[in-house]
C-alpha cells in the first residue's frame, strides 16, 4: 500500500515531489490547506466551523484537523494511497493518525537552512493561477509576466528572508518532533532534498521499489 507522509521544512520541495508521486503512482497529494479550502467552499458542517474559526483569527485545532483529514481520506481515490502533506503538523495529530491503523511510510525530506532560505527568497508566484517561478532557476520568459496565463508574478510576504526564518523556528519547534515519532517506529526513510525535483524522484523511486 502506497501510504506517505512527507516530512520536511518550508522549501524542501515536498509539495513538488508530491505532484510527480501523485501522477506517477496515480494517487492523491492531499494537503491540510487544500482541505481547509475545499470543506469551506462546499459549506460542509465542517469547513462551517472551520471558515468561523480562521475569520477569527485562532487556528484550528489538532482535533477538527483530524477530522476533516479522516474524512478525505474515506473517500475512494485514497483507497490505492495517498500522500500527505502538511499533516501530521504535531505528535498529538500523529496520534490520532495512528489510531487509524493505516500502514503509513514517512519520508522526510533532509535540508540545510541555508538552501530554504535560496529557495524561498529567490520564489515568486503568479497571482491569477499561483504557478511558481523561481529568479534564479526558472525564471518566466518575461519579467513579471507568467507565462501560462499572462498575470502578475509577484514575491509572497512569507517568501521574504525575514518570514522565512520565523517559520523555521515555527517548523523546528513543532513539526521537526515528527522525525524522532516516526523514526522510533521505524517507518522513516530519509531523502537529501537538496538535490533537484527531478533527480530527488528517481531517487524516491530506488528506496519505495525495494
Amino acid at each position: 500500500m502506497n501510504n506517505f507522509i512527507f516530512l520536511g521544512a518550508p522549501g524542501a520541495g515536498k509539495g513538488s515531489l508530491a505532484v510527480k508521486v501523485a501522477e506517477e503512482y496515480k494517487i492523491p497529494h492531499i494537503s491540510t490547506g487544500d482541505i481547509f479550502r475545499a470543506n469551506i467552499k462546499a459549506q460542509t458542517p465542517l469547513g462551517v466551523k472551520v471558515k468561523a474559526i480562521i475569520d477569527s483569527g485562532s487556528l484550528v485545532s489538532d482535533d477538527l484537523t483530524f477530522e476533516l483529514v479522516k474524512d478525505r481520506l474515506s473517500q475512494d481515490d485514497c483507497k490505492n494511497g495517498f500522500i500527505l502533506d502538511g499533516f501530521p503538523r504535531t505528535i498529538p495529530q500523529a496520534e490520532m493518525l495512528e489510531g487509524l491503523g493505516i500502514e503509513l511510510k514517512c519520508v522526510n525530506f533532509e535540508i540545510s537552512e541555508d538552501i530554504v532560505i535560496k529557495r524561498l527568497s529567490t520564489r515568486r508566484v503568479c497571482k491569477a493561477c499561483g504557478a511558481n517561478y523561481n529568479t534564479l532557476s526558472l525564471p518566466p520568459k518575461v519579467e513579471g509576466v507568467c507565462d501560462k496565463c499572462g498575470g502578475e508574478i509577484y514575491q509572497r510576504d512569507d517568501d521574504k528572508p525575514e518570514s522565512i526564518k520565523h517559520r523555521m523556528e515555527v517548523y523546528k519547534e513543532q513539526t521537526a518532533p515528527l522525525i524522532d515519532f516516526y523514526s522510533k517506529k521505524g517507518n522513516m526513510t530519509n531523502l537529501d532534498a537538496s538535490i533537484e525535483t527531478p533527480i530527488l524522484l528517481g531517487e524516491f523511486e530506488k528506496i519505495f521499489a525495494k
